[in-house]
């Protein structure tokens, strides 16, 4: 250890000797006294650093969470006050549920609930079996041309068909023009998410496979017995990852849903904010009201769009951090 700077004070008394020892190292001043214990006294530059990092850190984390926290006080506020609102709002303006009720009242918003609803369970279920399927297969050693068959997989992270051929495959010829398959299947299996499962499954010690081979079990069941129950931080972060994808998707809808019915609720949130329709929302009214209530209903559909993905972080917190890490680690 080198140290920047080492001294050792004595003090005698009654016979005893005491001391007192300093060590500096990288502007870090440890003491340790006769009874050995250990007292780390920061230097002033460090200390600056430290008080300037978390007052940065403050800074962002509130310039980061004041735009959602102005939707969700702007959907509870009235309408007109809100409009004439010029300063940071902090509080809601008038206290009301009405922009929520009148989202409530139109059937689009609860029918793109379903329909989004339908894609992400129906999506992640089939995203998780065949992304499990192709990461197990390429992670096995003992298959042929595994490298070039990865190879060619890594390739479509960086080539694609582009959109025209994407619309072309769909509609001509698999047929699937204005059904939900359209929109499931493109995204199917993600490259990066095999990456990341392939790593996992790599990490597997290969005496627990063998183990269970010579009791008799064959790919099926070493995948689903062995591989996956011991592969939950990797699950759960890629169940967040095409979840969060299916939950934002609207691009693919608009391309190939033409019935308004099959609409996510994305699709239905675009066309309120961008095209600003909120006129089936605030019939009866006249159209200085129109223009108010509007706004506070463009609001509420934000947060009944987002809240339900933001609640389901909490829940795989604690696999996402070790999931997540899994291809910086191994290779």
């Amino acid at each position: 250890m080198n140290l920047q700077n080492q001294s050792t004070r004595y003090k005698g008394g009654s016979g005893n000797l005491i001391y007192e020892r300093t060590e500096k190292k990288d502007g870090i001043k440890t003491k340790r006294g006769g009874d050995g214990n250990m007292k780390i006294k920061e230097s002033r530059g460090r200390r600056i650093f430290d008080i300037f990092n978390v007052c940065l850190m403050i800074i962002i984390m509130i310039v980061m969470i004041y735009p959602i926290w102005y939707v969700l006080v702007a959907s509870f506020s009235d309408s007109n006050l809100l409009v004439k609102n010029t300063n940071l709002l902090i509080k809601p303006l008038g206290f009301t549920t009405g922009a929520y009720k009148l989202m409530m009242e139109n059937p689009m918003i609860v029918r793109g609930y379903a329909n989004t609803l339908f894609i992400l369970v129906t999506g992640v279920v089939l995203n998780l079996l065949f992304t499990t399927l192709a990461a197990y297969f390429l992670s096995r050693k003992n298959v042929y041309w595994a490298k070039f068959v990865m190879m060619m997989i890594v390739v479509t992270m960086f080539f694609s068909g582009g959109l025209i051929p994407l619309y072309l495959t769909v509609t001509k010829m698999y047929h699937l023009n204005n059904s939900y398959w359209a929109v499931i299947l493109p995204t199917l299996v993600s490259t990066y998410n095999v990456i990341i499962m392939r790593t996992s499954f790599l990490g597997i010690p290969a005496a627990l496979e063998e183990a269970a081979k010579i009791d008799g079990a064959g790919h099926w069941r070493v995948l689903f017995q062995v591989v996956l129950p011991i592969s939950l931080p990797v699950l759960a972060v890629i169940t967040l990852y095409y979840a969060v994808g299916h939950w934002n998707a609207w691009f693919n809808a608009s391309i190939f849903l033409k019935d308004r019915e099959k609409y996510p609720i994305q699709l239905i949130l675009r066309e309120i904010l961008i095209n600003n329709d909120t006129a089936s929302m605030t019939q009866g009214s006249s159209a200085g009201d129109q223009q108010s209530i509007g706004e506070s209903v463009k609001y509420a559909v934000v947060v009944v769009a987002t809240l339900p993905i933001l609640c389901a972080y909490p829940f795989l917190q604690k696999y996402f951090v070790k999931g997540a890490m899994i291809g910086a680690v191994k290779g």
